[in-house]
């Protein structure tokens, strides 16, 4: 009797459920059989769910059956390195940074997000997703990155990664015409490559440790083929302007006591990063984002 009536009391509410699952599911940018797919698994498993739940589990968490499925059911963010769709949170910021970079709680939220939520499948952060998918989407390509690297029209790309690009080498090294340029041995303000050599040029968050920006981005498109795009990422807070740290206390992005000068920050990125990128002489550049505003990376285009 009891559980017979805590189900009556649900119907009303997993009809409404159901519905807002169709709607998001039907709105993701993906093929409409894996739409159709995704949907019948969900339901199907909240439906069993309901169906063999005891009178216990109905009374108290009657909403935790959806609530464990939220994640899924509303997040669109797929990664863009292996295709997967499950994620798991660590931190990352120390409150010394924090403190430095004055971040507020939101702030210091999404920059953990950004460096420390991965894909289960491959280990790749909100931040490498994000460079693929700018990677992927600079060669017109509607694939994972992994992918990409197996396709014979990107065999014969020129690809410069400049320092570890995040968690993406291991999967840059499987194109054929991959070069690697280890900072700061390579020095972004005078890399040792001849004008027009590749057609990417790839680097993450290591923009901020250079002392000249927008030089740095000047050598990257000196060394593009026109038409090449470059592919980067730098930490973004975007609820402020870009500011020097010339001056300032110095920060570092790792442990203090063990980082070296390479790793000192010097420039703090904020919404007006794209600007140094037209400064630099590029005339488009595109911004890619994960789960925003914790993860961006930008596409600029040598014309």
């Amino acid at each position: 009797m009891l559980k017979n009536t805590a189900k009556k009391m649900l119907r009303p509410l997993w009809s409404r459920v159901r519905h807002r699952i169709e709607h998001v599911v039907h709105s993701q940018t993906v093929p409409i059989t894996q739409r159709s797919a995704e949907l019948a698994d969900r339901i199907a498993l909240i439906e069993a769910r309901l169906a063999s739940t005891d009178e216990r589990s109905m009374l108290t968490p009657a909403h935790s059956v959806l609530s464990e499925q939220h994640g899924r059911v509303d997040s669109s963010t797929t990664c863009s390195v292996c295709g997967g769709r499950e994620f798991a949170s660590r931190k990352i910021l120390w409150q010394g940074l924090i403190d430095e970079w004055q971040l507020s709680p939101e702030e210091a939220d999404y920059v953990d997000r950004q460096q420390g939520e991965q894909c289960v499948a491959c280990g790749s952060n909100l931040r490498s997703i994000a460079l693929a998918d700018a990677i992927c989407s600079s060669l017109g390509l509607g694939v994972t990155l992994r992918e990409a690297a197996q396709l014979p029209k990107t065999g014969s790309l020129r690809i410069l990664e400049l320092n570890e690009a995040g968690t993406l080498t291991s999967t840059l090294q499987q194109f054929p015409g991959y070069v690697f340029g280890k900072y700061p041995e390579v020095d972004m303000h005078a890399m040792p490559f001849p004008d027009n050599s590749f057609d990417l040029v790839i680097h993450s968050d290591t923009l901020e440790h250079v002392p000249n920006p927008v030089h740095g981005l000047e050598e990257c498109r000196r060394i593009l083929k026109p038409g090449g795009a470059l592919c980067f990422t730098v930490p973004v807070i975007v609820g402020r302007m870009t500011r020097d740290r010339s001056g300032l206390q110095r920060s570092f992005h790792g442990d203090p006591s063990t980082a070296t000068a390479d790793l000192v920050v010097q420039t703090e990125f904020g919404a007006d990063a794209w600007a140094f990128v037209m400064q630099a002489g590029f005339r488009k550049v595109t911004t890619h984002a994960v789960a925003y505003p914790a993860a961006t990376a930008f596409s600029a285009f040598k014309a």
